[in-house]
């Protein structure tokens, strides 16, 4: 193990809202499944927002979608700061997808608070360039107005985004 990380370097923390996972989110989860000997996918929410889905519906969504990959689980954390989620399970690496440089502007100042506060080591992976204009609250809103949008989120997650968003 590394000395100069606070946590285990072969798992890492892929954070997110996840509401719902796209396929753009997998992509990203099975290249880090390729690299971590365990990624959890961590899902945080802000409880003064109403989700499309509950944590524990965006958890098991997840869980479905990922079920394929042995290293991965998927668990809801209460809010708090990503650090805090990244102690509480051992991980010493931060993985965050980027769909391009205004998520990498977003997030590059993030990383390096996480660093000084905390030691935790940030990682950015480049999401796939022909999914790199997915997002979790487009594809809902297109989603609810009756676009098909079955190429873009897991198989699992259509036909309960589409009730929903639909009900």
């Amino acid at each position: 193990m590394n000395d100069l990380l606070p946590g285990d370097p072969r798992r890492c923390v892929c954070p997110g809202s996840y509401d719902p996972i796209t396929m753009g989110h997998l992509d990203v989860i099975t290249r880090a499944a390729s690299i971590f000997e365990e990624v959890i996918v961590a899902v945080l929410f802000n409880p003064a927002k109403e989700g499309t889905f509950t944590p524990d519906e965006r958890v098991a969504l997840i869980s479905e979608s990922t079920g394929h990959l042995p290293n991965v689980r998927a668990e809801a954390f209460e809010p708090q700061l990503v650090v805090d989620v990244c102690r509480s399970v051992d991980a010493g690496v931060l993985l965050k997808g980027l769909r391009g440089v205004t998520d990498f502007e977003y997030e590059w100042p993030m990383a390096l608070m996480n660093a000084e506060m905390a030691g935790v080591e940030t990682l950015f992976m480049p999401g796939d360039p022909a999914m790199q204009h997915y997002s979790s609250s487009l594809i809902r809103l297109i989603a609810g107005h009756g676009a098909d949008v079955s190429a873009m989120v897991p198989s699992p997650v259509l036909r309960p985004l589409i009730d929903r968003l639909t009900r």
